[in-house]
């Protein structure tokens, strides 16, 4: 067996490639492992770099003995290397050139999130954890199937080869990727386990389940349609990516976003109301994702700055919920009052969170909202309208619940858990800071980045 490697950069057209290697076991000459970087490429290593950091620096001081919702310090090793090693697994899952070196690391990523998930080693996180692993390997062996069909039909590894397949064989193959993304992501009807999974360490939520980890389908289906975007020769996709399956992913992804927001009014637990959240606005990504393959590169941009605006808005506040537990041992919405009152910090990165991933504007969340709804009606069509409609009711019903969710947690009166309550210490902090500044200004460096990416493709 030879080893084999190929770089390549992508970034604003520029391309430079070296291949130093293949397996003679396996036909073929080109490379399967490399770096390859792009606007969409980058988009996700600033939410898996940055966002990383900032978990890991917060996780310093959470994962202790001083916290009182799990005060103890045993196990924080096994904490640190699947927490590393799942930074590592997302970065190279991203930067892949080919589907060969993105279902390796796609597999890695859901190795960790069950380490990571099962980290207190209770009765409910083993449970929790293989759950989540059943689900998301389980369905990733589509994503092993449509890779198959892929490199049968082709000889190649290569993103680009799915565009070289007739037509039926290539909407069976995408649509056996999409199924693995959809479960990745915790869509419907796959969503299930990701509300079990917060008893998961509140940092490792944050990254898993905010971040990365249920980012990678929206990643996968992404780097198709930016795939078979030049193919198209011009906006729209044409034929490039299968209609159906576009609109059936928009189907999928509005019953998502609909369901999400229906169960947020039965949680009494932060987390796990952060849990449906997240469902959502995954959802929102797709809808805009199959919109842009319909036709509307406005909603296309969209769903990129949504993918890097929720990362840093959801991070934020899963770290504010977490820094609560921490001081107070207590995630329940029933029994937290007051806590902007003995919290500040904590309350103003909530209470600035639940506004972003609301959808009021200045923040960040506004915008990439604002375009996915925009280009559904910019598609000039009845089902266009209807999808652009029903995000709109599932908007306005979700932050009307975040509205309820603060002015009770936030600022109503102190309750006897939240007596004692005080802001985390600096190592907590500064994560908290810093991402407040991100979802208000992501917008700024993200759009000039989705805009070249989609703009220099096909139109």
């Amino acid at each position: 067996m030879v080893g084999a490697l190929a770089i390549v950069i992508n970034t604003y057209g520029t391309v430079w490639s070296r291949e130093l290697g293949t397996l003679s076991w396996l036909a073929g000459k080109e490379a399967l492992f490399g770096i390859r970087i792009d606007g969409l490429t980058s988009l996700m290593l600033l939410a898996i770099t940055v966002g990383g950091f900032l978990i890991i620096l917060y996780s310093a001081r959470y994962v202790s003995s001083r916290n009182r919702e799990h005060p103890s310090d045993e196990g924080q090793g096994r904490y640190y290397f699947f927490m590393l090693l799942f930074v590592a697994a997302m970065i190279g899952l991203v930067i892949s050139p080919n589907f060969f070196q993105l279902f390796i690391f796609w597999e890695l990523t859901t190795l960790c999130s069950w380490g990571l998930i099962a980290f207190y080693r209770n009765e409910d996180a083993l449970r929790s954890a293989y759950k989540a692993l059943l689900i998301t390997h389980a369905m990733g062996l589509f994503l092993e199937a449509g890779i198959i069909i892929i490199y049968v039909n082709t000889g190649s590894f290569a993103f680009s080869a799915i565009n070289l397949l007739p037509s039926g064989t290539k909407t069976l193959a995408v649509v056996f990727l999409i199924i693995a993304s959809l479960a990745k992501a915790a869509q419907f009807p796959f969503f299930t386990w990701l509300p079990t999974a917060m008893a998961a360490p509140t940092p490792a939520s944050a990254y898993l389940h905010a971040a990365a980890m249920v980012k990678a389908g929206v990643y996968l289906v992404a780097r198709l349609l930016i795939t078979m975007l030049p193919a198209a020769q011009v906006f729209p996709l044409s034929e490039a990516f299968p209609s159906k399956v576009a609109f059936v992913l928009g189907g999928f992804a509005i019953v998502t976003m609909l369901t999400s927001v229906f169960l947020y009014f039965f949680q009494d637990d932060l987390k796990r109301l952060l849990a449906y959240s997240t469902i959502a606005n995954l959802g929102y990504m797709f809808l805009g994702l199959s919109l842009g393959a319909l036709g509307s590169d406005l909603a296309l941009r969209g769903s990129l700055l949504h993918l890097i605006g929720h990362s840093f808005t959801k991070s934020l506040l899963f770290l504010a919920v977490g820094a609560i537990s921490y001081t107070t041992g207590i995630r329940k919405i029933s029994a937290l009052s007051g806590l902007g009152k003995r919290m500040p910090l904590t309350g103003l990165a909530f209470v600035l969170g639940a506004l972003a991933i609301s959808g009021v504007p200045p923040f960040n969340m506004f915008w990439s909202k604002f375009f996915i709804i925009a280009g559904a009606f910019q598609l000039h069509s009845g089902w266009g309208w209807t999808l652009g409609l029903l995000a709109l009711i599932e908007s306005v019903a979700g932050f009307a619940w975040f509205l309820h969710v603060v002015h009770k947690v936030i600022f109503g009166t102190i309750s006897p858990a939240a007596e004692a309550a005080q802001d985390p210490p600096a190592t907590m902090a500064i994560p908290l800071l810093v991402l407040m500044g991100l979802i208000l200004f992501s917008t700024v460096f993200a759009l000039p980045i989705i805009d070249q990416l989609i703009g220099g493709m096909g139109r």
